[in-house]
């Protein structure tokens, strides 16, 4: 049924011409999130890519219901929450609880609001505490080559971590850079404005986590036997290695891993998955510990608008919030001055309130 949407009424129509918004009812059981209709026997159509955000989802909270019998309302509203905004992430983690995560605390705000009273009929919800996602990395090559062994003591496995180069985590963000490039295109992004080898740039064998992270495994290899059988244990120790981090389990950002030499068993009973996996895994968390590991937090841009009587109230605030002021200009032929900061996302809460205080409501900060 394909419907336009007038105001707050739905009126049916038969057909729509090109260059129109249409709603269309019956598919929100069949896509997940974003999809590209087409007809049934339309050839040549693309995929529409899908859109990018300039902020990501960073801020999560935890959401279970008052009363267990609303359970099934919780689930169905959270998927319905997940398909209405294309920003926000529904997931349920392994301990059970049900994870919204937002751009931010008003997004976080509007998303529960819909949650409750658009999606489940006003049941009750108990919301948790934000927590604020961040990330792994390293800032120098590893010191040494790690080896891990497998726990048969068979198998055996030497890598390195360094840190991908300033920008590059960036361009596989964008789309840029990423696991479906042709390996000669992405060999010539990468050698041209990354520095990259032609050689080593053809050996990329995956990206993570979710296979499109910005992090990747760099065959570096030479002459081994059966690498072609361990490749697929070697790819899901990684995937799971980036998603949960050795620090605090969180998902690395930045790094390259180059598995530099392997040691395989003969008999393929004894490089099984169940023998390769932990032990990549493991030696993947040895070559970040050698790499100088750090944590990354999220950071809003944050622009405030004041007069100049004020601004002693904004400094005084983000000292306090550790954000850094790095511009301040005065409107011209105003009393108005703008400063911008960068605020990181874990004091931002409750930032506004604080700031309209220190300065008696005269500062308006936007991020």
């Amino acid at each position: 049924r394909t419907v336009l949407c007038m105001g707050r009424r739905q009126e049916p129509v038969e057909d729509v011409p090109c260059g129109n918004t249409v709603a269309l009812v019956g598919l929100d059981q069949v896509i997940a999130k974003t999809a590209t209709l087409t007809g049934e026997n339309d050839e040549g159509v693309h995929v529409l890519r899908q859109m990018k955000f300039s902020v990501s989802p960073v801020v999560r909270v935890a959401v279970e219901c008052k009363v267990a019998s609303d359970l099934p309302k919780l689930v169905d509203g959270l998927k319905r929450l997940s398909k209405s905004d294309p920003m926000v992430q529904c997931t349920i983690e392994e301990t059970g609880e049900h994870i919204i995560a937002g751009a931010g605390e008003l997004h976080l705000e509007i998303c529960l609001k819909d949650l409750q009273e658009e999606y489940m009929g006003g049941a009750e919800i108990k919301v948790g505490n934000p927590v604020v996602s961040f990330r792994e990395t390293v800032t120098e090559k590893s010191c040494r080559v790690v080896m891990s062994k497998s726990p048969n003591k068979h198998n055996r496995l030497y890598l390195e971590a360094r840190p991908l180069e300033e920008g590059l985590p960036e361009a596989i963000d964008d789309g840029r850079v990423g696991p479906r490039d042709d390996p000669k295109a992405r060999s010539k992004i990468l050698s041209e404005e990354f520095g990259w080898d032609k050689e080593t740039a053809k050996k990329i064998r995956c990206f993570g986590p979710d296979t499109t992270g910005p992090n990747m495994v760099v065959d570096a290899c030479k002459g081994v036997q059966y690498l072609s059988e361990i490749k697929d244990s070697v790819v899901a120790a990684f995937q799971w290695a980036s998603k949960e981090g050795v620090i605090c389990d969180e998902n690395m950002r930045g790094v390259s891993f180059e598995l530099n030499d392997v040691v395989l068993h003969t008999d393929a009973i004894h490089r099984g998955g169940g023998q390769i996996i932990p032990t990549a895994r493991r030696a993947m968390y040895a070559g970040v510990l050698t790499a100088v590991p750090r944590l990354m937090e999220p950071v809003y841009l944050v622009e405030i608008q004041a007069p100049e009587q004020a601004l002693g109230g904004i400094y005084s605030v983000l000292n306090q919030k550790r954000g850094m002021v790095i511009e301040e200009m005065q409107r011209v032929g105003t009393p108005i001055y703008n400063v911008k900061a960068y605020l990181p996302v874990v004091e931002s809460f409750g930032f506004t309130a604080v700031l309209r205080a220190a300065t008696s409501g005269q500062a308006f900060p936007q991020s």
